[in-house]
């Protein structure tokens, strides 16, 4: 069974994007991994199919209504996938939650519009909230392209190169360490002459200091708990 994405949006025509192009986009043509969009606008209320309201107690914008994000998402089997909602609010997405998910048969993703969705709904269905970055876009689209991608690019055989991954940031623990490839020279600068004598462990040994030194300094939260965990 291929890897199973079902997206609730109101903008269905922004899919699949960036998934269409590369080896993401040929894994979905080679049914590695399945897409459904679901639009909400096809569970609203009345003629207009009006599927938000003003905020209770008052405010700026509309808040998408409980009812009819019910029925959408009670429209899709779950078979055993978690149902996600993208937000601001939510917890940080993680490569460690991405390996989670792309071991999994699929995901279930509500793309948020406007202010955002009724609490109530989100309690109900126990939906997982998640965010990608401590921004606020205009939808939920981009970021649950964004959780996809991540995570169909660990499905076994997609990106042909299974040793590749294991040294990608955050897969250690640690910010990945420079790269460099031809020409050696470049507006005067060299390729580390350790990267080109040919001694692996020496490289390895480099790779990870180079690694250290880049989180110590980029992004000391993973800095703290990577050394935590070396304790």
């Amino acid at each position: 069974m291929p890897f199973s994405v079902s997206v609730i949006t109101l903008t269905p025509e922004a899919w699949p994007g960036a998934l269409s192009a590369s080896l993401i986009g040929n894994g979905l043509e080679k049914s590695v991994w399945s897409l459904e969009l679901i639009h909400l606008r096809g569970f609203g209320d009345g003629k207009h199919r009006q599927v938000d309201d003003t905020p209770a107690g008052g405010g700026a914008g509309m808040v998408m209504k409980a009812d009819v994000a019910a029925r959408a998402i009670d429209s899709i089997p779950r078979d055993g996938r978690p149902l996600i909602y993208l937000t601001p609010r939510g917890k940080p997405l993680t490569q460690a939650r991405v390996r989670e998910l792309a071991a999994g048969p699929g995901v279930i993703l509500f793309c948020g519009r406007f202010e955002g969705l009724d609490e109530r709904v989100i309690q109900a269905r126990e939906m997982e909230e998640i965010s990608v970055g401590d921004i606020v876009l205009t939808g939920g689209d981009l970021p649950a392209q964004m959780l996809v991608e991540a995570s169909v690019r660990l499905l076994p055989g997609l990106l042909g190169n299974a040793e590749s991954l294991g040294e990608e940031s955050f897969e250690t623990g640690l910010l990945e360490h420079p790269l460099y490839t031809r020409p050696r020279s470049f507006e005067g600068h060299e390729i580390p002459l350790v990267l080109m004598s040919g001694d692996h462990a020496k490289i390895a040994a480099w790779k990870k200091e180079q690694s250290e030194s880049a989180t110590e300094a980029r992004r000391p939260d993973l800095w703290a708990v990577y050394k935590g965990d070396k304790a």
